[in-house]
């Protein structure tokens, strides 16, 4: 969980001290509030030629940019650009982008941001600052201060594999929290576990793919 978790930590084996944290940190970070529109732009980019909110492709096989109607948004210049997100480690890239502001507070507060960026070849689902906020208040705060469920929460969020839009057709994945979520969709269409939607997806860092989602996942168990 460069694509910075901004647009896309996981959010990721070694599940014990693991990354979906969204970018492995471990140090306490306040969690800055954002807009939906923020959350959603920094999430990451659009699919279009020149990497922002734009054309797309229909051909998921073709998508090597940034796509979905929250990826418009991202800053083109700065770290929290996409082009600045490729160029840091997952979780140095989400903590770029407000609207992941509560993933990267919950990553630091499991301590996972040094696993999430020495981490390699990793997809982290980064839910936005609207995704957590869908959580009743007490009970976030409660994860949040519980280190073991935080973890096993984060690190559900992360993939040891880097997957690509196609990979998301029809898929199911072993997570670093040892169990699995499946995805489906087509073209700049996907949904994890049939209840995330992907807002802003494909999104490079220097370490991970990150898909941007719109709901936190929780594992079964």
């Amino acid at each position: 969980m460069n694509t910075r978790i901004r647009r896309t930590s996981g959010l990721f084996a070694a599940a014990a001290v693991l990354p979906l944290a969204l970018s492995a940190c471990s140090s306490g970070s306040s969690d800055s509030a954002a807009s939906d529109s923020s959350i959603k732009a920094s999430a990451t980019a659009s699919e279009s030629g020149d990497g922002m909110g734009g054309g797309s492709s229909s051909n998921p096989s073709s998508m090597d940019q940034p796509f979905g109607p929250a990826c418009s948004s991202v800053p083109k210049s700065g770290a929290g650009s996409f082009d600045g997100m490729a160029k840091d480690p997952v979780a140095t890239a989400a903590s770029n982008n407000p609207a992941l502001s509560t993933l990267v507070t919950a990553v630091k507060k499991a301590g996972l941001v040094d696993t999430l960026n020495n981490a390699q070849n990793i997809t982290v689902f980064a839910p936005t600052n609207d995704a957590f906020a869908k959580i009743p208040k007490a009970t976030l705060d409660k994860v949040l201060n519980d280190k073991a469920q935080l973890t096993k929460i984060l690190t559900y969020h992360v993939v040891g594999q880097k997957l690509t839009p196609k990979d998301l057709e029809n898929g199911s994945f072993t997570t670093l929290e040892k169990s699995k979520l499946t995805t489906s969709g087509s073209g700049e269409s996907y949904t994890v576990n049939d209840s995330a939607k992907v807002v802003c997806g494909n999104v490079k860092t220097a370490n991970a793919n990150v898909y941007i989602i719109d709901t936190v996942l929780m594992p079964k168990s």
